[in-house]
């Protein structure tokens, strides 16, 4: 990169997320962000499809942040995970992560974690939806029961954390970025910041 162009100022850069995981995987690339909570229904509409609401969910909480933060650009991510088409959320407590872990185990889930880059400048949206394909491991329920005392993934869609022990619990993974599945895609987000002419490598 030229010295031209790593002199161009940035703009304020926004994640849309009370998520300490999107937070974690945004400081690996080292450049200056904020962070505030956008505060929306996260509820699934009737018949929409599970990647319609994650880029939907996406783009309301970027939609949400930047009326807040003229002049920004923000960041929004949903994650929802489907076995046979079906959603499958936060289990939110031990024995609700239990059933979700039974349900998937020797199986594979898909995971779509959305991502909106809202330029709040001139409106303009990149989205894209970042598919993984997650298959369990067939594992008895002692194992499932001493994951879970020793994680407590309750706040995480499919109840394993992948960036954790919970990689234990799963046979192969399959993606085109190693990011999306923790929440935030990190090579989708980097092309995105490229195409708003947010300069990557400024000192």
């Amino acid at each position: 990169m030229s010295s031209a162009q790593s002199s161009v100022p940035r703009p304020p850069l926004v994640l849309g997320s009370s998520s300490r995981y999107r937070r974690e995987l945004l400081e690996r690339l080292r450049i200056p962000f904020e962070v505030a909570s956008p505060d929306i229904d996260e509820t699934p509409l009737a018949g929409e499809a599970p990647h319609e609401t994650a880029l939907r969910l996406s783009r309301r909480k970027a939609e949400a942040i930047a009326a807040r933060h003229p002049g920004a650009l923000v960041i929004g991510s949903d994650q929802v995970a489907t076995l046979d088409g079906a959603q499958i959320g936060k289990p939110g407590s031990h024995d609700r992560a239990l059933a979700q872990l039974r349900l998937m185990r020797g199986r594979t889930v898909i995971f779509h974690s959305a991502l909106c880059l809202l330029d709040s400048r001139d409106g303009r949206a990149h989205t894209a939806d970042v598919q993984t394909r997650v298959t369990f491991r067939e594992l008895p329920d002692s194992e499932l029961q001493a994951y879970l005392h020793a994680e407590h993934p309750y706040d995480v869609a499919g109840s394993a954390k992948s960036e954790g022990l919970g990689i234990a619990l799963l046979s192969r993974v399959e993606s085109d970025d190693p990011t999306a599945l923790v929440g935030l895609p990190l090579i989708a987000l980097t092309t995105m910041l490229r195409q708003a002419g947010y300069p990557l490598y400024a000192s």
